[in-house]
C-alpha cells in the first residue's frame, strides 16, 4: 500500500509545486495522474506545465495516446489509462483508500489560504487515516517544504 502525502500550500500555488512532485515521480519511474475537478482548470495546468522550466512530458486525458503519457491530466470520474503509480490530486479532487492501496503514492495538494480547501483536505486526511492509509503532512509555512509530525 502506498502512502498519502498532504501538501499544504501557503506561499505558492500548485503551478510552483507540481513540477517538483511530477519530476520526482518520473525519476522514480512512476507514471502520474494529475487529477482535478474542473476541465478548464486542467487545461490551465496543462499550459502552465508546458511553459515552465524543464520538460515534463504530459497530456490531457481524452486523446488517442493516453496510455503512452508519462503524466496524464484528468478530472474526477475520468479514467487514467496510463498505468498510474502516483496520483496527484489538486483543487479538492477525491482520493480513495482503495486507490492508495494500488499506488506507490498519492499526493494531495491543497490551498491553505482557502478555508473550504483546508476543510476538504482535513476531511480526506481523517477518512484515509481511518481506513488504514499511512499519511504524511508537508507544509511550506516556514518558507521551504518540511514534513510535520
Amino acid at each position: 500500500m502506498g502512502s498519502a502525502l498532504f501538501y499544504h500550500l501557503t506561499r505558492s500555488g500548485p503551478v510552483q509545486l507540481l513540477p517538483m512532485l511530477i519530476g520526482k515521480s518520473l525519476q522514480a519511474g512512476w507514471r502520474v495522474e494529475l487529477r482535478g475537478r474542473d476541465r478548464a482548470r486542467q487545461v490551465m495546468l496543462d499550459e502552465a506545465l508546458w511553459l515552465g522550466e524543464g520538460f515534463l512530458p504530459h497530456g490531457l486525458a481524452g486523446g488517442p495516446h493516453d496510455a503512452r503519457q508519462p503524466v496524464l491530466l484528468t478530472v474526477e470520474g475520468q479514467a487514467a489509462a496510463n498505468e498510474v503509480r502516483c496520483l496527484i490530486a489538486v483543487d479538492g479532487a477525491e482520493v480513495t483508500s482503495a486507490e492508495c492501496q494500488e499506488l506507490e503514492r498519492a499526493c494531495i495538494v491543497f490551498d491553505g489560504n482557502d478555508p473550504g480547501a483546508l476543510e476538504r483536505a482535513r476531511a480526506q486526511w481523517r477518512v484515509l487515516k481511518a481506513e488504514g492509509v499511512t499519511a504524511e503532512y508537508w507544509s511550506e509555512a516556514g518558507g521551504r517544504w518540511e514534513r510535520k509530525q
